[in-house]
């Protein structure tokens, strides 16, 4: 029968099988602080929580105005070390950042309600057409996440959702402007930390792939009323419109990317940035010469999101999971599926300390 202590912030669980053998568990309910990720050390049995700097991540603060610690849960750190000093050895020059944008780089709750997405911001200006497509997504979005639903079946069903809300945006008469009014009247926002993560990723030549089973478009329109600036080294991997003379949308560019193929196959099928966002030159927009970056930092909050970097035959990744809802429920799967966790919906800045820790000046 297990027995467990609690004293000085440890709890000490006792458990005997049958053969007597005895396991000794020790949790620590402390977090730990460390002044450099790189001094990391763990045992066997340690599921301590590791803090690193950084703050809840909340726009309207509480009455109290206290902005509680962003918790990151590792659950093997020596194997997160050894990563981390394989990606320091070989350098910026072979490192890629793979990042999810909705409730990754962007915020999942803002003032007490949960963000929009960059898709389900979208109003095309004709309230038929907006009801059409909430239609689609009460209808599909459920099959998307059946558990008894071949991955073969789903994703024809994924292919038959898009195609249908993509022809409802060009029936409907979408235009460039309502993305515009849209993006403006959005109830999005990035992470904190997110502009000095991209800035330091630019100054080290570290090219950085936005994935999105989205609109790269509004993606795009999302970069520039909230970040007030643009990147260099950004490219968004996601579905690009055409628009005629006279911004109305006629067409879509390339293949559909959708919820299951968003991955660095996707890659051959994106377009680059416009050219007012600051399209790349050279390696960084040459999809050859990106895969040849075989070191991968990614960041997601699904654990789907770990498919991102399917396609690439990378030496060493460093994934990092925001769990930012139903945490009680999810922490064990997503601590065992990244080598990090952020909790509690966690600003960026610790994985902005990681990047600096990883390239110092």
């Amino acid at each position: 029968m297990p027995h467990t202590k609690k004293g000085g912030g440890v709890f000490i669980r006792f458990q005997a099988n049958a053969q007597m053998t005895v396991r000794v568990q020790f949790t620590s309910t402390t977090p730990l602080r460390f002044a450099s990720i790189f001094n990391l050390r763990s045992s066997p049995f340690s599921t301590s929580r590791l803090l690193f700097s950084g703050r809840r991540n909340v726009i309207g603060m509480d009455k109290e105005g206290f902005l509680q610690p962003a918790e990151a849960v590792v659950a093997d750190s020596d194997l997160l070390k050894k990563k981390l000093d394989a990606l320091r050895f070989s350098g910026p020059q072979k490192l890629q950042v793979i990042a999810d944008f909705d409730a990754t780089l962007t915020r999942y709750w803002i003032d007490g309600c949960r963000g929009q997405t960059s898709h389900g911001l979208l109003k095309q200006g004709n309230p038929e057409y907006d009801t059409k497509r909430d239609e689609l997504y009460k209808y599909y979005h459920p099959l998307e996440y059946s558990p008894t639903i071949s991955i073969e079946e789903k994703t024809k069903l994924m292919e038959e959702w898009w195609g249908k809300s993509h022809s409802l945006l060009i029936e409907g008469g979408l235009t460039f402007d309502a993305i515009k009014q849209s993006v403006a009247a959005a109830t999005i926002a990035f992470r904190e930390g997110v502009v000095e993560l991209f800035e330091l990723l630019e100054e080290k030549g570290v090219p950085v792939l936005i994935f999105s089973a989205g609109l790269a478009d509004i993606i795009e329109e999302v970069l520039r009323q909230k970040l007030h600036r643009s990147f260099k080294n950004i490219r968004i991997v996601s579905n690009r419109m055409v628009f005629d003379d006279n911004g109305c949308l006629v067409s879509f560019k390339g293949k559909t990317i959708h919820s299951l193929n968003k991955n660095e196959h996707a890659l051959d099928m994106a377009a680059p940035l416009h050219d007012q966002l600051g399209d790349v030159d050279g390696a960084i927009n040459d999809s050859a010469s990106v895969r040849k970056r075989t070191n991968v930092l990614l960041l997601g909050d699904h654990i789907g999101d770990l498919g991102m970097s399917d396609g690439l035959n990378y030496d060493t990744r460093i994934s990092v999971g925001f769990l930012n809802d139903n945490i009680e429920n999810s922490l064990d799967s997503y601590r065992n599926a990244f080598d990090i966790v952020y909790l509690n919906d966690a600003s960026m800045l610790g994985v902005v300390k990681l990047v600096r820790q990883l390239f110092p000046v």
